[in-house]
């Protein structure tokens, strides 16, 4: 059993912004493996299920993403270790995939309110969007949209990324990081 987090913002303002890269995985799991919905008012945030695994989109806005986390994983009775969340991450240059257990949370507010009610130790697939040239400019940056050019290569990126965290429920990190890791998005294109 997995719980797949995709952290994001609720609303079609926010809906093609760098920050809801992880809504936009999760969509695309939830669609390629038709899982059904089993949101309710109590979870903070729309739940799927296909076979043994949940994908879970906090509807409470980032800052507050624990809250839907630590509602799921308590109803489901699920372990810190099974769960899997994916986010958008400006350390890393635009299409790179990291994966990494554990670990602080960079200044992502999602990351740190899940980190402040379930602990830190759950897996995170990290999706990078690149940074602005100042730091002064980073909220501002991830609740823009994607550029054009990036727009052009996220179906492959986002495709790359689902693939990968289904992998994480059959393989060991190790296997999927050697597999499914990317310096940036030219790893997708050559």
């Amino acid at each position: 059993m997995a719980l797949f987090v995709g952290l994001g913002n609720p609303g079609s303002k926010y809906e093609n912004t760098r920050h809801n890269i992880g809504f936009r995985i999760i969509d695309k799991l939830v669609a390629d493996l038709g899982a059904r919905d089993l949101s309710k008012a109590s979870f903070q945030g729309e739940l799927f299920k296909y076979s043994h695994h949940y994908f879970l989109k906090p509807t409470t806005f980032m800052n507050l993403s624990g809250k839907s986390v630590l509602a799921v994983k308590q109803f489901y009775k699920i372990e810190i270790e099974d769960i899997i969340v994916i986010h958008d991450d400006i350390d890393l240059p635009f299409g790179a995939l990291r994966f990494k257990l554990g670990g602080g949370h960079g200044g992502h507010n999602g990351l740190k309110s899940i980190d402040e009610v379930i602990g830190k130790e759950y897996l995170r697939v990290r999706v990078g969007v690149d940074k602005p040239a100042h730091k002064s400019q980073v909220a501002d940056y991830v609740l823009h949209d994607f550029s054009k050019e990036e727009e052009e290569h996220l179906d492959r990126l986002i495709s790359h990324t689902a693939e990968a965290c289904m992998k994480l429920t059959t393989e060991t990190l190790t296997e999927v990081k050697s597999r499914y890791s990317l310096k940036s998005i030219e790893g997708l294109l050559g």
